[in-house]
């Protein structure tokens, strides 16, 4: 299995804006941050919005932040999000399995109770999990004169809700 790199890269996002919390943060900085196209992570961003991940600006001081508390946002919400509608094999998507063996094969019921424990697994994890006490990642991603990251419970993330 092998994951987009459209989820990939709305991790890194998700994780930037988590390590930047109470900070507005542009594209631009997660391009060069995450090592990342803006051109792709637009169309990433674009897609984070609309589920309610983030929270977008546009304009002069514009940018994003998390819509949410980095603890409310599960791994596994944002991977069904840019991964669930994809067919995980040519047996799983009707309109176009040619599958000669689809009436006798048993492997698509082996596959879906592999990806439902995948995806259950993930979620037993949130965007905190992954960042806060990571001292790895926040040297990597914390912005220059940002204030280093905090948990959940402070009062600066919580103030952008």
């Amino acid at each position: 299995m092998r994951l987009t790199i459209r989820t990939n890269l709305a991790m890194r996002t998700l994780m930037f804006c988590a390590i930047n919390a109470g900070r507005t943060v542009r594209k631009s900085e997660i391009a060069e941050n995450c090592n990342a196209s803006e051109n792709h992570l637009a169309q990433v961003i674009n897609t984070l919005s609309q589920r309610g991940f983030i929270e977008t600006r546009r304009g002069r001081a514009g940018g994003m932040q998390l819509a949410r508390p980095a603890a409310e946002i599960s791994v596994g919400e944002v991977f069904r999000s840019f991964e669930g509608g994809l067919p995980f094999a040519e047996c799983f998507d009707e309109g176009s399995n040619t599958c000669p063996l689809r009436d006798g094969c048993m492997l698509r019921n082996a596959l879906s109770k592999a990806l439902e424990a995948f995806f259950a697994e993930l979620d037993r994890y949130n965007l905190a999990d992954l960042v806060e006490n990571n001292d790895k990642l926040e040297k990597i991603l914390l912005l220059p004169n940002a204030m280093p990251h905090v948990t959940a419970c402070s009062p600066r993330i919580s103030a952008l809700h």
